[in-house]
């Protein structure tokens, strides 16, 4: 009887402590528009796992890629809604919250993914994404090298003044417009999601993104030409919701970070890998792999192109310019 007695008031702790740890568990959400094939989504899933086993499995987080959760304007706006914890998005999305971070997306600003990186650790950087927060309560953890962006096009461009009357899909961000457009060509913006759909059908003749994505979401099927201007070398920003940074404890907060970075390291070496091997990749798919001189495409968007129109701080340029 006495046995009996003590298995079932083991039994009755163990469920009461499954119970209470059930009940401690908090569950997150963790949302970006990119493929399952991609870094940002094999290193975000790495991490939501990490982050779990670093805090005792205090924490529960699954990750929705591929606009699952909607386009990457719904999740940036699901931060303040609360309908997502973290997301993985870009600096254009950050600084319609506080314009001043959007001068990373201006043309030519960076000169390689190891200027990017260095500039990630700048004062400067520090300065924007303290002023991004402030803005808007939520918190950079994390940069991931997302690319440097090329074009692509259904008709052969050498130089800037190729692409005049050229209808190209851009992104609906000042920044990204600033090239296209200094060169003459006709900027239409389309969801991410439609876009291939779009080269497909003659909606529009171009577009332009890293060669990763122009890989993953199959770009190169409907087009005929791949044009390295490098325009601008591109990266994306780990964010966490006001309301959840609030809630986590200064261990917790370091925990986060330490591993949102270590993915985003990750992530960028593995894109850097690609990079270098599908100017060949392409080649050998029968595309037209284009070198252009970036000189003469830098010289006309910084003639016709001011700072000042797209509201960001001369002083901020010139910084991150300057960063080694």
């Amino acid at each position: 009887m006495k046995f009996r007695l003590l298995t079932l008031l083991g039994a009755t702790a163990a469920i009461l402590a499954s119970a209470l740890t059930a009940e401690a568990q908090t569950a997150l959400k963790w949302a970006h528009v990119y493929e399952t094939s991609e870094p940002f989504h094999t290193e975000s899933v790495w991490a939501a796992e990490e982050i779990g086993k670093r805090t005792e499995g205090r924490y529960k987080i699954d990750v929705f890629p591929a606009s699952q959760l909607g386009k990457e304007a719904d999740i940036n706006q699901g931060l303040k809604l609360g309908t997502v914890d973290i997301i993985i998005s870009g600096s254009s999305f950050a600084a319609r919250e506080y314009a001043p971070i959007g001068v990373t997306y201006f043309p030519y600003i960076f000169r390689d993914p190891a200027h990017l990186i260095a500039y990630t650790k700048s004062d400067v950087f520090k300065r924007l994404a303290q002023g991004y927060e402030d803005a808007s309560g939520n918190h950079i953890t994390a940069v991931t090298y997302y690319g440097t962006r090329q074009t692509t096009s259904n008709r052969p461009i050498a130089k800037c003044a190729d692409m005049q009357g050229l209808k190209m899909r851009v992104p609906d961000v000042p920044a990204y417009l600033a090239m296209p457009r200094a060169c003459g060509a006709n900027t239409t913006p389309i969801a991410f999601a439609e876009v291939y759909l779009a080269l497909q059908n003659g909606t529009v003749e171009a577009q332009e993104n890293p060669l990763t994505t122009i890989e993953a979401k199959k770009f190169y099927e409907v087009q005929k030409h791949i044009v390295l201007t490098g325009h601008i070398v591109d990266h994306l920003n780990t964010v966490v919701s006001k309301n959840l940074w609030s809630q986590l404890s200064d261990a917790d907060k370091q925990i986060f970070t330490e591993v949102m970075q270590e993915a985003a390291e990750r992530a960028t070496k593995i894109i850097e890998e690609r990079e270098k091997k599908l100017v060949e990749t392409f080649k050998e798919r029968g595309i037209e792999v284009t070198e252009v001189d970036k000189a003469d495409f830098e010289s006309t968007v910084m003639d016709k192109v001011k700072l000042e129109d797209f509201g960001y701080n001369k002083e901020d340029f010139e910084a991150i310019r300057a960063v080694k």
